[in-house]
């Protein structure tokens, strides 16, 4: 692939994308869709065909590399020979943006199958800032931290969650993701207030927005899920518009991850945020002008 003449090559704008899932690649390939950028699960598109298709795809668009697998919560510490994987993936694509997850997946290098929470104490924030650090000095460059949908919270946690993720920035230089429907699905579930969480996160570390779809548990506990297999809520983008208030306008992900529909529903999705986007950006010219 000749890198001069891509059309993703410079940073993501503030624009709307989707993630690439392996049932809209041979849409991609066969003529690629109007969307501003696109977010793919790192550990996806390691080798083999999929890899192929990323590269084929990078010639069109921004990419973000999204890590599900590096445990940044483990206090055993990174996989060393994981992050040298997803280290050669960037160097091979050159992405706009890289993420990972304020959680934890592992066990001495055993992998599990989810993003487990973490007690949000000071030992968890050493434990979280030296892994952010040994990532961010191997790969060379920044990452941001996406905030958890979390469904319990631990006696022993001391720090508020932006608070935690306010330090987490302080002492790495990571930025953040700010998962709207994370913040939703979270603050749903423990009583908190949605918009003070936004207004205590800090603005200028957030690069990125996530949207998604949630559920609602069944039975006697009234919880919600946070299980990106529909469209976004109402009430997540109500939400998305007060961070837009809030934080301003940044690259903003619709995610899409279980029941994957046709591309267009996804695309009409993301149409959504760009309008969101473009309204926010119009108000504040607006208001310059005034």
């Amino acid at each position: 692939m000749n890198q001069a003449v891509r059309k993703g090559d410079g940073p993501i704008p503030a624009n709307a994308g989707i993630g690439l899932r392996f049932p809209h690649h041979a849409a991609f390939l066969a003529a690629p869709p109007r969307v501003g950028w696109i977010e793919v699960h790192s550990e996806n598109y390691l080798t083999g065909t999929a890899l192929s298709v990323l590269e084929t795809v990078r010639a069109d668009y921004p990419v973000s590399l999204h890590s599900v697998g590096l445990s940044l919560g483990s206090a055993c510490g990174v996989d060393r020979r994981h992050l040298d994987r997803i280290a050669a993936l960037a160097a091979r694509i050159a992405p706009a943006l890289m993420s990972e997850h304020l959680a934890w997946g592992a066990v001495d290098h055993d992998v599990l199958a989810d993003l487990l929470p973490l007690p949000l104490t000071e030992e968890s924030l050493e434990v979280v800032c030296r892994n952010v650090d040994l990532v961010q000095s191997t790969l060379g460059r920044r990452i941001l931290m996406e905030n958890p949908s979390t469904y319990l919270q631990f006696r022993h946690s001391t720090i508020p969650e932006p608070e935690f993720l306010t330090a987490l920035v302080a002492r790495t230089g990571c930025g953040l993701i700010c998962d709207v429907n994370n913040i939703m699905v979270s603050t749903t579930n423990h009583g908190w207030d949605a918009e003070a969480y936004l207004r205590a996160l800090p603005a200028d570390a957030i690069g990125e927005y996530h949207l998604a779809g949630h559920s609602r548990a069944e039975g006697d506990i009234p919880l919600l899920l946070d299980t990106h297999d529909r469209a976004v809520a109402p009430e997540v983008w109500s939400l998305f518009a007060a961070a837009l208030r809030v934080i301003g306008p940044r690259p903003t992900l619709v995610e899409w991850d279980a029941a994957i529909p046709p591309l267009p529903v996804l695309l009409e999705q993301a149409a959504i945020a760009e309008q969101h986007l473009a309204d926010m950006t119009r108000g504040a010219r607006d208001v310059v002008a005034a």
